[in-house]
C-alpha cells in the first residue's frame, strides 16, 4: 500500500515538474527545509540528507550517541515524551529509544522488551527475517526512561502505547514503508497492547510467548500445566528438589544472610531474607521451565543432595540476589503494572504443605515499596482479549510447548483476521519462528513477508527463509528477561 502511493507520488511530483518547469529547483529547496530532501548534486539533482540529520531534525529527538555497526547505521536516541498523554501540558520526560537503520525503502521492525533497552546494535527475529530496519523503545519508568518525580498512576499500557505511537508518528515521516511491532514476553503483550490502542499503525504484530492472564482470580490452567508438562519422572524429580529446599530453610536462609550482609543486600520491601527465601524457593519449579529444557531433566540434583548442591542449584535457577531491595528495584515498573493490570499467576503446590510460612506472600504488592499505591483494573486485560478475539488483523502469537507462560495464551476467535498462534514443540520462554514446526514456520514467515510488503519480492522457495543471512553479532538469540514478570 505505501509503495503504490509512494509510486502515486512520484508521478505527481513528476507531472508538476514537467508542467511548472523552473519551479522545480524551488520545490526542491522546500523539501530540505523540513530536513527531508535538499538540493545539491550536479545540476541541482536532489540528495538526501544524512539519516543521523534526518532524525535529528524531529522536533523532541536528540542524540545520545552512534555507535558503529556493519551494514547499518545505529543510533542511541532521546525522545521528549508527555508524562501524562490526557493531559500533555503536565510535563515531558526523556524516553530512551534506538534505531538501526538499513534503509528508507525497508521495512520497519518496532521492537520492545516491555522492560530496559538493550543500547548494543541487535536485530529481532522479525528483522532479520525482513531484513529491515529496526526502532526499539524503552518502556517507560525504566531507568532512565522515569518522570521525575514519578506519577505512578502514569505507568498503564494505554499511556505506554501513546508512547509508541508518538514515536511511530515522529519515524514514519522518515520510513514509510510497511512497519510491524514486535516484542518477546513483556514485550509480546506491549506489542499486542499497542495494537489494541493504535491498530492502524501497524501493519502486523508478531508476539512471542505473550502471557494473556484475562482473569487474574482464576488460574487453573497453570496448575495444569504443572501437572501434565514433560514426563511424570522430570516433574516428580523438580518437585522433589523443591521441597527439599524448603525441608532445609533454617539452614540455606542462614546463608543467604550471610551472603546478603557480606554483599550489601537488604530486605525492606520484602521484610526478611526469610521472606525472601520463601520466594525464591517458590520461584524454582516455574523458573526451570521457563528457561530449562526436558533434555536436562538429568541435570537436577536428587533431594538427597547435599546443602551445598540445593543451595546452588536454587541460587543458578531462581537467582537469591532477585528478592533483595537491589535486585527488586529494577523491576518495580514491571510489578506494578502486575498488581495493577497485568495480572499475576497463581498455582497450587501440594507437595509443600506444611512448609509454607507467609500465605499470599507470592503477590506483586510484596515487591513493591508500599509508599507507592496500587489498585488493580479487573477490566484491562479482559478488553485487550476480547480486542484480539473480535478486531485483531495481522497478529501473529508464538508460544513455547513447555513454557509456563503459555498456559494463559491469546487465541484467536471469529472476528481476528489473517491471524495465527503457533506452539513450538519442546521449547521454553525463548520460542521463536525458527523453532516451529517446517509448516508452522512457512506459514509464519509467508505472513510476516507478506505484512511487510515484501511477498511480491521473494521467490516461493524463499519464503521459509529469513531475507537477511546470520550474524553472529546482531541474531544472538534473543532471551526474554530473565525476570520477566516472575522467573
Amino acid at each position: 500500500m505505501r509503495k503504490a502511493l509512494r509510486a502515486l507520488l512520484t508521478l505527481l511530483v513528476l507531472i508538476g515538474t514537467v508542467s511548472a518547469g523552473g519551479a522545480s529547483a524551488g520545490a526542491a529547496t522546500a523539501a530540505g527545509a523540513d530536513g527531508a530532501d535538499r538540493p545539491g548534486g550536479v545540476g541541482g539533482a536532489d540528495i538526501k540528507a544524512d539519516i543521523k540529520d534526518r532524525i535529528l531534525a524531529i522536533p523532541g529527538m536528540s542524540l545520545i550517541e552512534e555507535k558503529p555497526v556493519e551494514g547499518y547505521r545505529f543510533f542511541v536516541l532521546n525522545y521528549r515524551q508527555p508524562v501524562d498523554h490526557h493531559r500533555p501540558w503536565k510535563g515531558t520526560f526523556q524516553q530512551r529509544l534506538t534505531v538501526l537503520h538499513k534503509d528508507e525503502d525497508r521495512p520497519t521492525v518496532f521492537h520492545t522488551s516491555g522492560y530496559g533497552l538493550n543500547t548494543n546494535p541487535a536485530r529481532s527475529e522479525p528483522t532479520r527475517i525482513t531484513d529491515g530496519n529496526q526502532v526499539s523503545m524503552e518502556y517507560r519508568f525504566f531507568t532512565p526512561s522515569r518522570p521525575q518525580p514519578a506519577d505512578w498512576s502514569t505507568l498503564d499500557i494505554w499511556q505506554a502505547a501513546s508512547d509508541q505511537h508518538r514515536i511511530f508518528r515522529a519515524l514514519h515521516r522518515i520510513y514509510d514503508e510497511e512497519w510491524i511491532s514486535t516484542g518477546g514476553s513483556k514485550g509480546g503483550m506491549t506489542a499486542t497492547y499497542y495494537r489494541r490502542f493504535y491498530p492502524h499503525d501497524m501493519d502486523g504484530t508478531v508476539a512471542y510467548v505473550a502471557p494473556n492472564d484475562v482473569n487474574n482470580e482464576e488460574d487453573s490452567a497453570y496448575d495444569e500445566f504443572f501437572a501434565t508438562v514433560s514426563t511424570k519422572e522430570c516433574r516428580d524429580r523438580l518437585n522433589a528438589v523443591q521441597r527439599e529446599v524448603f525441608v532445609r530453610r533454617d539452614e540455606i536462609v542462614a546463608r543467604y544472610e550471610a551472603w546478603a550482609e557480606q554483599e550489601g543486600h537488604t530486605f525492606e520491601v520484602v521484610g526478611s531474607a526469610d521472606k525472601a527465601f520463601e520466594n525464591v524457593a517458590l520461584d524454582l519449579v516455574w523458573a526451570w521451565w521457563q528457561y530449562g529444557s526436558e533434555a536436562d531433566c538429568g541435570e537436577v540434583p536428587p533431594a538427597t543432595a547435599s546443602t551445598d548442591e540445593l543451595y546452588a542449584f536454587v541460587d543458578e535457577v531462581s537467582g537469591f540476589s532477585f528478592y533483595t531491595d537491589q535486585g527488586l528495584e529494577y523491576y518495580t515498573p514491571y510489578f506494578y503494572q502486575a498488581g495493577t493490570q497485568l495480572g499475576s499467576p497463581q498455582f497450587a503446590t501440594p507437595h509443600l504443605d506444611g512448609l509454607l510460612r507467609y500465605p499470599g506472600i507470592y503477590d506483586p504488592r510484596s515487591y513493591v515499596p508500599r509508599d507507592i499505591p496500587m489498585s488493580f483494573d479487573r477490566k484491562a486485560m479482559r478488553d485487550i482479549d476480547r480486542w484480539v478475539r473480535t478486531d485483531a488483523e495481522r497478529m501473529l502469537f508464538v508460544y513455547g510447548e513447555n513454557d509456563p507462560w503459555g498456559a494463559e495464551p491469546f487465541r484467536l476467535g471469529r472476528g481476528s483476521e489473517d491471524s495465527h498462534v503457533f506452539t513450538a514443540p519442546g521449547a521454553n520462554h525463548g520460542a521463536n519462528i525458527a523453532g516451529l514446526k517446517e509448516d508452522d514456520r512457512a506459514v509464519a514467515t509467508a505472513a510476516l513477508l507478506e505484512w511487510a510488503g515484501l511477498d511480491a519480492e521473494v521467490p516461493a522457495a524463499r519464503k521459509a527463509a529469513p531475507l537477511a543471512p546470520y550474524d553472529a553479532k546482531l541474531d544472538r538469540a534473543e532471551q526474554a528477561d530473565r525476570r520477566m514478570l516472575r522467573p
